[in-house]
């Protein structure tokens, strides 16, 4: 019986994280799935766990035109080689490159997931080259997905993709939350106090946190500014950051100096997904004040463990964050309104607890990840179908199949 060939395309190693459920619910319906990312030190990580084979080839993520060739070369080289019936396409650079690679080699099928828009907290020439780019992309595959429906309005406001060609599944987000792994069950609670107990923050203290790449488009600038405001304010608060400092788009060395010299920021760095309960179940409220998001997955992660979101009223964050019913939505680049948005949850613990559960209650049912799969392979399922002779004697062995 013929399988299909489905290969995955993005620039780091670390994104295939937000796949996790989706790569082996794909092949139990009858694909056989590849990675192609940069190379790495997670590859193997990530490899041995979605138990596919994983090709890397640079994809740096700032324009490089030399490098770029040659990433393009290689990336129409290797799907010459796989033959793949699908290409799924993750990140703008990946992409770009993994868009023009497959139309060159002929791969019948061409999906691009846009998982935010980068070029919006960019100005003049450079917005111009990565709008072009993404344009680009858009044009040259038969499917662009967003996991968002405030980015598929402004993509489309923008003029980045046409209507017709860009698509919401259910309710947004690439992968949904397993709420079975992200849940206050009394294993993770225990975990957490433990977890407390290393980070040495006291039993009874509030822990504001944050989870993230530690850059400057996370509003990392308006993080310190509230932070600054509430210390004194809240004696016995602390701040405890997850997630990896990036030398692309840096904070400044002051804003990494307050991380690393308060006696009362804990900065852990990256933490693997398994782990990131148990760190989310020592916070109380969660700041996310990013300037741009996809989606913003980390809100309705934070959703099902029930802390409340104070996050920023952008593209990506309107959809994973109800403003007064699951957290608190504020102005982006702004430090005074972050502060406000914490001080009042951090004062009223029946509004943390309401938001919280509300946030559960949406989670449960809006973003489990098995709907979301489904309708992926629907939308898989339905592009082959248009290209005759893909489809041949494919049959999936889903749950029900012998």
């Amino acid at each position: 019986m013929q399988r299909l060939r489905l290969v995955h395309v993005a620039s780091v190693p670390e994104f295939f994280g937000f796949l996790r459920g989706q790569i082996s619910f794909m092949q139990d319906r009858g694909f056989d799935v590849f990675g192609v990312c940069s190379p790495g030190r997670m590859v193997a990580e990530v490899a041995r766990r979605e138990n596919i084979a994983i090709y890397t080839i640079p994809i740096r993520r700032p324009p490089a035109p030399l490098s770029d060739l040659g990433s393009l070369w290689q990336l129409a080289r290797l799907f010459r080689r796989l033959k793949p019936t699908l290409v799924h396409l993750h990140t703008p650079k990946a992409g770009l490159l993994g868009a023009i690679g497959a139309l060159i080699a002929g791969v019948p099928a061409r999906i691009y997931q846009m998982h935010g828009l980068r070029m919006m907290t960019t100005k003049g020439l450079k917005r111009r080259i990565l709008k072009l780019c993404e344009s680009i992309a858009c044009a040259s595959v038969d499917r662009v997905l967003t996991d968002s429906h405030s980015v598929r309005s402004l993509v489309i406001s923008e003029r980045v993709c046409k209507q017709a060609k860009i698509k919401v599944l259910c309710s947004g987000s690439a992968n949904g939350v397993d709420t079975r792994v992200f849940s206050r069950c009394s294993k993770v609670v225990e975990l957490g106090s433990t977890m407390r107990a290393a980070l040495n923050i006291p039993t009874d203290s509030l822990v504001l946190g944050f989870v993230g790449r530690v850059v400057r488009d996370k509003g990392i600038a308006e993080l310190v500014g509230a932070w600054n405001a509430l210390r004194s304010e809240f004696p016995d608060l602390y701040l405890l950051l997850i997630g990896p400092i990036e030398r692309d788009n840096p904070i400044s060395s002051s804003e990494l100096s307050c991380f690393r010299e308060d006696d009362r920021i804990r900065l852990v760095g990256r933490v693997d997904g398994d782990k990131l309960p148990a760190y989310y179940a020592v916070m109380n409220v969660i700041a996310f004040p990013s300037y741009r998001e996809g989606f913003g997955n980390v809100c309705i992660e934070a959703s099902a463990m029930e802390i409340p979101v104070v996050a920023t009223r952008v593209p990506g964050c309107l959809d994973a964050v109800l403003d007064g019913i699951t957290g608190i939505l504020v102005p982006p680049r702004d430090a005074v309104a972050l502060a406000d948005g914490i001080r009042r949850l951090l004062k009223d613990r029946d509004l943390r607890r309401q938001m919280g559960q509300a946030g559960r209650e949406r989670v449960l049912r809006d973003f489990r990840p098995e709907p979301i799969w489904e309708a992926l392979y629907k939308e898989y399922m339905t592009l082959l179908s248009r290209k005759r002779s893909v489809l041949p004697q494919h049959r999936h062995r889903g749950p029900d199949a012998g």
